[in-house]
């Protein structure tokens, strides 16, 4: 990992956004974006702020919604972080693979609203082209000049960190020499925000993962992005590595299309420290999926306790949706983004907003506030609605 990109409710670029999370600073405040008098609750994760004008020319913009327009903003960032700039022949050899749970929300909400509630004839001429899951990967291959693999994942959740690993696995099997791998998402519309709410999972307040009075989950969005190269190729260029993504795993529960079951988790991760070549007591943190929702969050300790079994004892677990919410396809990408700089820096995020444990959470949850600590390896989890579970291992820069 040579390079990041972010924008997401705690700052618009990784440096903003990995002080807040130094500092245990949450993002989470009123929605400001969408009417809120019709829904129950009235807080959210938002990118506040953000001009699309700064970022991208009047004609450019007719084409992207705002989910592409933070997978470009961040895939720009990453790329610049590592100092690389794409030849035709690198281009050909650069994968760009994207996560996005819902696409081009705002346009599509936008769309029906004209469509159905004003009665109009007719919706954008661009809707298809803004609405597509794939925008951003499109857009950051033609903006880049990236003519390899290039394609989008959607598994609810678990999208981005599934983008990342299959990144990881093109480089491995030689399909690609560079990638850029991530997520974005930006699910603020009326009708996408009430289908949430009829869902009963979205907390009146703010995000208290692994807290004993937690009350459900914080919708995000943002964006985040990471160049991906070979080891030997980033050594030899002297690039800068802030980490080294060692495994992936993956499993399905094939259980529940929105209740977690702690067996899909514990082969994943199992999967993923199989596929790094680690023994679960070189693992010191994990960057939780930690959504604050009753049932994930009991559930997830239990898989980490099965998987890590005496050692779930001497492990940090934290969720960084208490600070940017969860963006849902991109969720996975942010908390990566968290997990290589904690490596890279020696910090591991907090889980913010904590108040009081939960006996069926008994991990050490990092509350309140970031702590200095080297650790070897880490793992970033990402667990999905329809049972979808993406598990990434990354190791400390400079261990191997």
């Amino acid at each position: 990992m040579t390079g990041l990109g972010a924008i997401c409710a705690l700052g618009h670029t990784v440096r903003e956004v990995w002080a807040a999370m130094r500092e245990g600073r949450s993002g989470i405040g009123p929605i400001e974006s969408v009417d809120v008098s019709r829904l129950r609750f009235t807080n959210g994760a938002e990118v506040r702020g953000y001009e699309p004008a700064r970022h991208f020319e009047p004609n450019r913009l007719d084409l992207l919604d705002r989910f592409a327009q933070f997978a470009v903003v961040a895939a720009r960032e990453a790329l610049a972080d590592a100092g690389i700039v794409l030849t035709p022949e690198l281009g050909e050899r650069t994968a760009i693979v994207t996560g996005s749970c819902v696409g081009g929300q705002t346009t599509e909400d936008a769309g029906f609203a004209d469509l159905y509630g004003a009665g109009s004839g007719r919706v954008h001429p661009l809707s298809i082209p803004r609405i597509m899951a794939n925008a951003g990967a499109s857009w950051i291959s033609t903006e880049m000049g990236a003519t390899g693999p290039s394609f989008t994942v959607s598994t609810a959740c678990a999208s981005a960190s599934h983008a990342i690993g299959l990144a990881f696995w093109l480089l491995r099997n030689h399909a690609a020499d560079l990638a850029l791998a991530g997520g974005s998402e930006a699910p603020f519309s009326l009708g996408h925000l009430k289908a949430w709410e009829a869902m009963r999972v979205v907390a009146p307040d703010t995000c208290r993962p692994f807290s004993v009075d937690r009350r459900g989950m914080i919708l995000g969005e943002g964006g985040a992005m990471l160049v991906l190269e070979p080891l030997e190729t980033a050594r030899a260029r002297g690039a800068r590595v802030l980490a080294e993504l060692l495994g992936f795993g993956m499993s399905s529960d094939a259980h529940h299309a929105t209740q977690p079951n702690a067996l899909g988790p514990v082969r994943a991760m199992r999967a993923a420290l199989a596929d790094a070549s680690l023994a679960p007591e070189q693992v010191g943190y994990v960057n939780a999926h930690g959504t604050g929702t009753l049932a994930n969050d009991p559930m997830e300790a239990r898989a980490i306790r099965e998987v890590f079994g005496a050692h779930a004892s001497r492990l940090a677990v934290s969720s960084t949706k208490s600070m940017h919410g969860h963006a849902l396809g991109a969720a996975g990408a942010i908390e990566a983004v968290a997990t290589v700089l904690a490596l890279s820096e020696g910090v591991l995020p907090p889980t913010a907003n904590f108040t009081a444990a939960d006996p069926e959470c008994d991990l050490d949850v990092v509350p309140l506030r970031a702590r200095p600590a080297w650790i070897e390896a880490a793992l970033s989890n990402s667990f999905a609605f329809g049972g979808m579970n993406a598990v990434l291992a990354f190791g400390a820069p400079g261990r191997g």
